[in-house]
């Protein structure tokens, strides 16, 4: 029979006569089916030679990611048998199950004795089976079936203290809570997650992945719940965080290696009535930064440019917590960077390491304040600064009056949109003159998420409404719009990544009378306008045009302009 599939393949000339020995020759090291070796080594794709075993072995052959899989059947095998021999259950029926496998030899006879009723193969790929898998049993089911079978509750609390994690897709094999918590991490980072949020309730558990900037809820088995307080002793271990310590919020951190990359975590736990919660944040340790990959316009890049290639002054980032402000200054940082700057930045928290740059983390409980580290900063002879967020009047004044004197300063306020962080500053005292003698501008942005190319479409149904007021707003004659269809490389969403949009306010002669005569933002942001300004709404339609993303995403990040 493993011949017969050889002589196929050779004779639809998918393979040559060498490729053919070769892949015997691997068959025969390691055991396994010579298909298995055919696509192990790169010859073939699995979907490619699966419909020829499907012909050979007379199985049929299914694509998983269209096939209706029915819970019940799920039910009738336990995880662990899903897990070690790559099966998953499709249907139940008149005593029969229905098993998807893409090595049907040797499970099903298995699988047969265990489960004590006839079994019915088809093939699928492998890939499409582990996510199966995944989906329906839930992160690390067999994990938890095996610890819940072995060990009592106290040797699990137990186990969750047992080492440290260094390279944690090194650390697999036994059934334990590390390898659990790993699984957790590993998944989140294999699904593009920035952010893992643990959360327990009255008798169960969430367990949630935050991609591109929305929590998706990711499926676990129901005796999860019974292992939460050992998985947040576990990340407490991790981030060096007191596990006997359950009243009180607590704040770490631990780095942990996935491959060739290492990730920063950063855990967050605070207590609540069921329990403790803890969202875990995931940061590469090294990131390239560029302004090119931003998101910024043609136009609107020069301006940037231009600005941060000042000698002096204040550029202030404004938007949303989660809006990538912290992004774009890096990024600032990054293009200005040179052996001729002194660079200092204060951050709380410090989100990535550039190298070349002093970076500070405050600590307001020992007394390191922002304001604080600016007078320290002073004395240390920088050319320019980052401070983190601009959050009352003492850092407000301190960084304006140090940018008066020569330095060239980056921060962030939070306010919704550029003109917002004109009168904001005012807002909390600080005088319009020094104001208008610092600030070089106001820069709002936004994150919206961008279509997934793979299942990139026309989008012929979108609202009537929407398209005029589109075309009205860019002068556009012909539009055409494109949505995400959702497949399993964007989990079904229609978007993958993110990208940005920008409004810049330059504070020219005209914005700084409007703000020492204290005008509103209103104001201020028409007069904007008129000098050609173009809003976070507009840039983001000329994402649209472009077929980046979607008028849906636009309207979610933006407030509509009023007249």
């Amino acid at each position: 029979m493993v011949m017969k599939l050889g002589k196929m393949l050779l004779d639809r000339k998918l393979i040559t006569p060498q490729q053919l020995k070769l892949a015997l020759k691997e068959q025969q090291k390691t055991g396994e089916l010579l298909g298995t070796a055919v696509v192990k080594l790169g010859y073939l794709k699995e979907e490619e030679i699966l419909p020829l075993l499907s012909e050979q072995l007379n199985i049929p052959f299914v694509k998983l990611q269209d096939t209706a899989i029915d819970p019940a059947a799920v039910k009738k095998l336990p995880a662990k048998f899903a897990w070690h021999y790559k099966i998953i259950p499709v249907k139940y029926a008149d005593g029969r199950l229905t098993i998807a496998t893409f090595e049907p030899l040797r499970s099903l006879s298995d699988v047969k004795m265990f489960l004590g009723y006839e079994v019915t193969p088809v093939l699928a790929a492998e890939s499409e089976i582990i996510k199966a898998i995944e989906k329906y049993y839930g992160v690390g089911a067999e994990t938890i079936e095996r610890i819940i079978a072995k060990a009592p509750k106290e040797a699990i609390e137990e186990e969750a203290a047992l080492e440290k994690v260094e390279d944690i897709e090194k650390l697999a094999g036994d059934a334990s809570v590390v390898k659990l918590v790993n699984q957790i991490i590993l998944e989140a980072n294999q699904k593009r997650a920035t952010d893992i949020h643990i959360e327990s309730f009255r008798g169960k558990m969430n367990l949630r992945y935050r991609i591109d900037g929305l929590l998706y809820e990711a499926n676990v088995p129901e005796d999860m719940v019974r292992l939460f307080p050992a998985i947040i002793s576990r990340i407490k271990i991790m981030s060096k965080l007191n596990i006997v310590e359950r009243r009180l919020p607590q704040d770490g951190r631990t780095v942990v290696k996935i491959g060739k990359d290492e990730f920063d975590l950063r855990i967050s736990i605070i207590p609540t009535r069921y329990g403790e919660g803890v969202v875990v944040r995931i940061l590469p340790t090294k990131m390239l930064f560029s302004l090119e990959k931003l998101g910024l316009g043609p136009e609107d890049l020069g301006i940037l440019k231009t600005l941060i290639t000042k000698p002096h002054g204040i550029i202030f980032v404004t938007g949303p917590t989660g809006s990538g402000k912290t992004t774009t200054l890096y990024a600032c940082l990054n293009t200005v960077r040179s052996t001729k700057n002194k660079i200092i930045t204060i951050e709380d928290p410090i989100e990535y390491e550039l190298e070349g740059i002093t970076q500070i983390q405050v600590m307001p409980e020992i007394g390191l304040t922002f304001a604080q580290a600016l007078r320290s900063v002073l004395r240390h002879d920088p050319d320019i600064m980052m401070v983190g967020e601009v959050r009352d009047f003492e850092t407000a004044e301190l960084a304006i009056r140090i940018a008066l004197t020569g330095h060239l300063i980056f921060s962030t306020v939070h306010t919704n949109d550029a003109a917002g962080g004109a009168t904001r500053l005012l807002d909390i005292g600080i005088e319009p003159f020094l104001a208008t003698s610092s600030v070089r501008a106001f820069i709002a942005q936004r994150l919206v998420r961008v279509i997934c190319p793979q299942c990139k479409e026309k989008d012929e149904a979108l609202d009537k409404e929407v398209k005029e007021q589109i075309m009205k707003e860019t002068k556009a004659s012909a539009i055409e719009f494109y949505r995400g269809k959702g497949c399993p490389g964007c989990n079904l969403t229609g978007y993958i990544g993110r990208t940005a949009i920008y409004e810049i306010l330059v504070v020219t002669k005209a914005i700084k009378e409007l703000m020492l005569e204290r005008a509103s933002a209103d104001k201020i942001r028409q007069e904007a306008i008129k000098q050609g300004m173009k809003t976070l709404r507009l840039s983001g339609w000329k994402k649209v045009l472009e077929g980046v993303t979607t008028p849906d995403e636009v309207m979610r990040v933006t407030q509509v302009e009023e007249e």
